[in-house]
């Protein structure tokens, strides 16, 4: 039986989770999933993003759709096809004059991730996901903590760069404090990171460590 989305614990929900979290924690059907807004009868918002992902074959497929052709797909109808296409050309214009971030070293991966770190009262981890050339991805916050504390889960770090098709990833937190020195809790992350990404064959990057404007690099321990 199909769960509304508005029946499922609050944490489980992509508006609550995308207000609390920031966009980039949500996966691709939940993003589309608050386009759409409202399912059908017997199918949740989220189940029919999914099944049009996996109709389409993916978000590059469905970009291209024709309105036409998606809004006569069940449960979509004119205006959520209106503005499914409208995201995506938004998505695509933002996208023109801004050329796709590369990160070869520690200092393009703080340029990339200060900013989405501007105002934030707590610590919060984010993973850089990048293709084989050091192309940036997608960037994905995977854990927020306490004010002097974020927890490293090195297992989801590691599946949400698989679950984007990544094959290399640096990962950034901040520091609240306004001190960026890494921690030696913050270096033996990083050696935990940099050892499993060599099991699953992912290229670890970086651990860069954010204090407003400032930043420093987490070396894993030898």
């Amino acid at each position: 039986m199909s769960v509304p989305i508005a029946n499922l614990p609050v944490a489980q929900r992509p508006r609550e989770r995308l207000l609390a979290l920031g966009p980039h924690v949500l996966t691709d059907t939940e993003l589309l999933a608050l386009l759409i807004g409202q399912g059908t009868r017997g199918q949740s918002a989220l189940e029919l993003a999914g099944h049009l992902l996996a109709e389409y074959g993916g978000l590059a497929e469905l970009a291209a759709a024709r309105p036409e052709e998606l809004s006569s797909r069940v449960g979509i109808g004119p205006a959520k096809a209106a503005a499914v296409i409208a995201a995506f050309h938004l998505g695509t214009r933002s996208r023109t004059s801004e050329p796709v971030p590369r990160l070869t070293a520690p200092d393009d991966i703080a340029r990339v991730a200060v900013p989405l770190f501007a105002g934030a009262r707590v610590e919060r981890l984010l993973v850089l996901i990048c293709d084989t050339q050091n192309r940036l991805r997608h960037r994905a916050f995977v854990a927020e903590g306490a004010i002097d504390h974020v927890a490293v889960p090195v297992r989801e770090i590691l599946n949400t760069v698989l679950r984007h098709d990544g094959r290399a990833f640096a990962v950034v937190h901040n520091h609240p404090s306004g001190d960026p020195t890494p921690s030696p809790d913050d270096r033996r992350a990083s050696t935990l990171l940099s050892q499993a990404a060599a099991t699953v064959g992912l290229r670890y990057l970086d651990h860069v460590v954010i204090a407003g404007e400032n930043w420093a690099t987490a070396a894993p321990y030898p």
